[in-house]
């Protein structure tokens, strides 16, 4: 059974998306971007956004019931690889081992035309006493 994930703000509603689906012991976490809880794109170049992003990110997995340390599969896009570095430190960051699986790409443009960065994941849902 398909249960919806949503957080408030919920920014996600007007695009008919969810922020997340958990499906059985998984949640698949859609594309999380730089964006503050009004919804734009917060100030401060690739870093705050990268930083933010996961934030998001975070946000989405707890509220399904999960965590950074549960992801198994993340995808990065990313407007310009010469960031690369910097997706580096922040994934050392935010997951610690086992790094989650991963596929950084860069892309022409994102839902926003200020957006540098979107993370999306797909993590396990732990059942309860098994932390």
């Amino acid at each position: 059974m398909r249960e919806r994930i949503i957080t408030q703000p919920d920014n996600y509603e007007p695009f008919l998306l969810s922020q997340g689906i958990k499906f059985g012991n998984l949640l698949f976490i859609s594309g999380q971007a730089g964006a503050g809880d009004d919804g734009k794109i917060v100030d401060g170049g690739f870093r705050a956004q990268g930083e933010q992003a996961f934030a998001n990110l975070r946000r989405v997995l707890e509220a399904g019931g999960s965590s950074l340390k549960e992801v198994i599969k993340v995808t990065i896009f990313v407007t310009d690889m010469g960031h690369f570095q910097e997706v580096v430190e922040l994934r050392r960051r935010f997951f610690s081992l086992p790094y989650p699986a991963d596929t950084i790409a860069e892309v022409k443009a994102l839902y926003d035309p200020a957006a540098l960065i979107e993370i999306e994941a797909i993590a396990a849902v732990p059942s309860p006493g098994s932390k």
